[in-house]
């Protein structure tokens, strides 16, 4: 009796043995997972390239600060020569510069005080009484040159000067053109501005 037990158990043992072996060896093995790629390293990537803005055109003067009081040798009241100026970088494909100053502060409306157009692209500051290389046009006193501040008794005006970059060589204008005129020869050719603003009071 104990023999034929011990004869099934190890039947049975070897029957579930079988069994076992039959499932597992039926299933699929699983596909093989593909080798992760490595992250690129920072020194394999291509450096990102930035293109270099091109520096804002400035305007400014030795005689006086933006927002600061225009010496009296500048105006009405002193010698009334211009100002030194000068200004910078110059943008690509400038072919000449234009120059107005006028009083937006004038009882009467904007005065205007000294209009320069012409100038050549290579010129890039103005010396002290300096007449300019190109045309002078006729500011609001009727002269083709510069006249300084010369305000009412009263707050300062603020006298802004004006510097235009043109693609153009000229405006094709006689000399002596009304501020009006450059402005409308100018359009569609300004490649970028700057200005610079003065104050005067008496």
């Amino acid at each position: 009796m104990r023999l034929r037990y011990g004869i099934l158990f190890w039947l049975w043992v070897g029957g579930m043995a079988g069994l076992l072996s039959g499932c597992c060896a039926s299933r699929p093995a699983a596909p093989a997972q593909p080798a992760a790629t490595p992250a690129p390293t920072l020194a394999a990537q291509a450096p990102a390239t930035e293109s270099s803005p091109t520096a804002a055109l400035k305007l400014a003067s030795p005689a006086f600060e933006d927002q600061g009081p225009i010496p009296a040798r500048y105006t009405c009241d002193g010698e009334n020569v211009s100002p030194p100026l000068q200004w910078g970088p110059t943008p690509p494909g400038t072919r000449s510069w234009v120059l107005i100053m006028d009083d937006p502060d004038a009882p009467g409306g904007v005065w205007d005080h000294w209009i320069v157009y012409d100038i050549p692209a290579q010129v890039t500051q103005l010396a002290e009484g300096q007449t300019p290389p190109g045309r002078q046009g006729r500011n609001s006193w009727g002269h083709a040159y510069y006249e300084g501040p010369c305000p009412p008794p009263g707050p300062a005006h603020r006298y802004v000067f004006r510097l235009f970059a043109l693609d153009v060589p000229s405006l094709g204008l006689p000399e002596a053109a009304s501020k009006a005129q450059v402005l409308a020869a100018m359009e569609g050719h300004v490649l970028s501005q700057a200005q610079l603003i003065g104050t005067y009071g008496r």
